[in-house]
């Protein structure tokens, strides 16, 4: 459910917004990569012209909540623009009140929805409920507690269903006074688009090499390498599509063997190898699969993510139709995988069948 932490304690269950054992992005106070756009905001808080809404896009693991969490954390101890200065840019220390509170999740202008942690089966919801937009629209009829702004951060977009989804819209296109809602997309193209038309856009481009370098420092043990310049993390960034998150996943051991075996199979279409995909089926269907699905979902999406793009520069014309098949199987491998978590349904019948679908899909484009 949505909360400000006011209202609400913590909540005991793992937080689906924060990825494996990295810190909660509320709590990361370094930022790379994207100097540009927070510039850009901070400038355009100074003038009087930020958005009510903003919707920061791009791949997985390029610092968009982190973005969002340090405007958030910037906007409400600086309420008043004319006393900012633009050379310290949007960096609030942490033993700041307002990043003591943020961290606690106990800031009374602020909330944020997710999918949220169901004690009774002790996992989290598929999807932000109509019911989490309701809590914020509560927030956003009370008088802001320090004057200042009143924030939505919504992480991500892609887990709205149709109702939140259209109950948020309603609350965007009529916002309260001083009100900002962050919404976080990893695939901006598929929110929906009267929501996407009602909210400025910033892009996010895959992290460069050298970012993703001074995030895996930034860390500290057990991510960070003795030497920035290892060998492994040159190899394992140049495999990584400019996303700290699949660096971090080819840095663990068990990411790195599930990476190393998927990349084999997925090499090998339209050839399936059937032992291989029953032993990854068998894998992923274990009731404590470590992030194995998720991880399995990401690769194959990355994969099919450069198919796409590759395709793209290289077809011309009525060629460019061979890559249909790879947008029909992509669609409905996020409308599968959402429906295997949504009713429980067997994730090793889910593997089976999608690199039925991915085979088809190979074959079919090279026809």
């Amino acid at each position: 459910m949505a909360r400000t932490a006011a209202s609400q304690p913590q909540e005991a269950g793992p937080e689906s917004d924060r990825f494996e054992d990295m810190p909660h992005p509320r709590d990361s106070y370094s930022f790379f990569g994207h100097a540009e756009a927070e510039k850009n905001l901070l400038l355009s808080y100074m003038s009087g012209h930020l958005p009510h809404a903003i919707i920061i896009g791009g791949p997985a693991g390029t610092g968009k909540a982190t973005l969002a969490w340090r405007l958030a954390r910037f906007l409400l101890a600086n309420p008043d623009p004319a006393a900012v200065e633009a050379e310290a840019g949007l960096f609030v220390p942490p033993a700041h009140s307002v990043s003591r509170q943020i961290s606690a999740m106990a800031h009374p202008d602020l909330i944020l929805l997710r999918r949220e942690w169901n004690p009774e089966t002790k996992r989290h919801f598929v999807q932000i409920q109509i019911e989490d937009i309701r809590r914020a629209i509560h927030m956003f009829q009370q008088a802001a507690g320090r004057g200042g702004y009143r924030i939505c951060i919504l992480d991500c977009a892609e887990d709205l269903n149709q109702s939140s989804a259209n109950a948020l819209l309603k609350l965007i296109e009529e916002p309260p006074p001083a009100s900002l809602f962050l919404i976080i997309a990893h695939r901006p193209a598929r929110v929906l688009p009267t929501l996407r038309s009602r909210c400025q856009k910033i892009s996010f481009k895959p992290l460069s090499a050298l970012a993703i370098r001074d995030i895996v420092a930034a860390l500290g043990p057990p991510w960070s390498i003795s030497s920035p310049d290892d060998a492994r993390l040159r190899s394992v960034i140049a495999r990584a599509q400019g996303s700290i998150h699949n660096v971090l996943r080819l840095l663990d051991p068990q990411g790195h063997e599930l990476d190393v075996e998927l990349g084999l199979m997925l090499d090998n279409l339209p050839q399936i190898d059937w032992s291989g995909v029953h032993a990854l089926a068998d894998r992923i269907a274990a009731r404590n699969p470590s992030h194995d699905f998720e991880t399995m979902l990401a690769m194959i999406e990355d994969w099919l993510d450069a198919r796409v793009w590759h395709g793209a520069r290289t077809l011309q014309g009525p060629s460019a139709e061979l890559l249909a098949p790879y947008a029909l199987v992509w669609e409905k491998l996020g409308e599968a995988a959402r429906e295997t978590e949504v009713l429980n349904l067997d994730k090793r019948s889910f593997v089976l069948s999608l690199f039925t679908d991915l085979a088809a899909a190979v074959a079919a484009s090279s026809s």
